[in-house]
């Protein structure tokens, strides 16, 4: 059994910036790619990052390519979502995913394991 836990969510104004943190813990060796994910009210779960078990391969959606930045820390089972230049439409509940298979990917439907979210509001 594989447990995430994110943390750093919060309130922030237009521009500002948060990290987000994704602790694992549990079976840690059954997992390697990780991803963040999204979802706002109303709308369907987005992709948003996903980065390879070495860290050496990263996916960004378009919509925050530049801004946003992947990273893991394998020592303390941890990946983290630096979230720059934040706006209003980055509004959502955060999800951190991790699948068995060692490569990233962009479909939420190809990983096995989920959090439980962290809400970031960004006010305009």
């Amino acid at each position: 059994q594989v447990q995430l836990v994110e943390s750093g969510g919060g309130l922030v104004q237009d521009g500002g910036s948060l990290r987000l943190s994704c602790a694992a813990s549990g079976r840690t060796f059954s997992f390697n790619a990780m991803a963040w994910f999204r979802q706002a009210p109303g709308k369907e779960r987005e992709f948003v990052a996903a980065v390879s078990r070495t860290g050496s391969i990263t996916y960004y959606a378009d919509s925050v390519k530049g801004r946003f930045t992947i990273s893991r820390d394998n020592a303390k089972n941890t990946v983290y979502l630096q979230m720059n230049s934040l706006k209003p439409e980055d509004t959502a509940v955060y999800f951190c995913a991790a699948r068995r298979s060692l490569s990233a990917s962009r479909d939420l439907n190809e990983y096995d394991y989920w959090g439980q979210g962290t809400q970031v509001t960004v006010s305009s």
